[in-house]
């Protein structure tokens, strides 16, 4: 069974950093891609980051966080992280990690099948 758990959440001021952590298991790093998603109140799940196989490609669909965010894996302690840097008040949201069995990361969310719980970000301006 793939468990996921997200943590690292927290307040912070604009412009400060956080990493957030998603402890995977039941799964092999190279046979999954890991995404990181979040919400806002009132607003849709958006796709923010995502990490093929073992630290292989990764893929940014929300142009607003390029460039600030990134994404990578370590399997050896089995966890995905996501370093957010120069964080914005429209950053705040629950952050959560999912899983899909593929070697590439894919589009949207609808094929992800492993949900983790989130983990809040709330960003101070």
């Amino acid at each position: 069974e793939v468990q996921l758990q997200a943590s690292g959440g927290g307040l912070v001021r604009a412009g400060g950093s956080l990493r957030l952590s998603c402890a995977a298991s039941g799964l092999s790093f190279a046979d999954y891609a890991i995404g990181w998603f979040r919400q806002a109140p009132g607003g849709d799940r958006l796709a923010v980051a995502c990490v093929s196989s073992e630290n292989g490609p990764t893929y940014y669909p929300d142009d607003s966080v390029k460039g600030r965010f990134i994404i990578s894996s370590d399997s050896a302690k089995n966890t995905v992280y996501l370093q957010m840097n120069s964080l914005k008040f429209e950053d705040t949201a629950v952050y959560i990690c999912a899983a899909v069995r593929s070697p590439f990361c894919v589009r949207g969310d609808i094929l992800y099948n492993n949900w983790g719980q989130g983990t809040q970000v709330t960003v101070s301006s």
